[in-house]
């Protein structure tokens, strides 16, 4: 996919804190828009990191994939505020509309990822979805529908 590497010389024999592990996934996710398992490998090995220590910080946070993401990621805030107020109906509405078997996933066009997450914290716009960097406060239904088609023509801004 990408033919840039992440920097560093390799095989250094020093202690990696978490925050720098993090930064090195970070650095990795950019280039290839996920983290490849066999990147991660490749990397556990230059970096002389335990294989399980960078499998274990990428699976604990929700920034990061290991699966490609699509063009536009679409996260559903399941949090306190908007499973209140019905979130759970938002991700089905939205899977139907993309024709994904499940209530998480990548359309095979690779044009949307569909996940959902703990809290946006936007309480007070429950229920909120975030697609891309742009947060839509009291959604329905019909409205996330709405927004939906809008990307699909190319009429919100990407």
């Amino acid at each position: 996919m990408a033919d840039t590497e992440p920097s560093g010389t390799g095989g250094e024999n020093i202690r990696y804190s978490s925050s720098s592990i993090i930064a090195l996934l970070q650095e990795i996710q950019n280039i290839y828009g996920y983290l490849p398992r066999d990147i991660i490998k490749k990397t556990a090995i230059e970096h002389s990191i335990p294989l399980s220590r960078l499998f274990a910080i990428a699976t604990f946070y929700n920034a990061f994939s290991l699966e490609e993401q699509g063009r536009h990621i679409i996260s559903v805030c399941h949090g306190t505020a908007c499973h209140v107020k019905k979130a759970k109906n938002l991700s089905e509405a939205i899977a139907r509309h993309l024709n994904l078997s499940g209530s998480e996933g990548t359309t095979p066009d690779r044009l949307f990822s569909l996940k959902k997450v703990r809290c946006l914290g936007c309480c007070s716009m429950a229920p909120v979805i975030k697609i891309d960097d742009t947060i839509h406060g009291t959604m329905t239904q019909t409205t996330v529908i709405q927004v939906l088609r809008k990307l699909q023509k190319g009429m919100l801004h990407e």
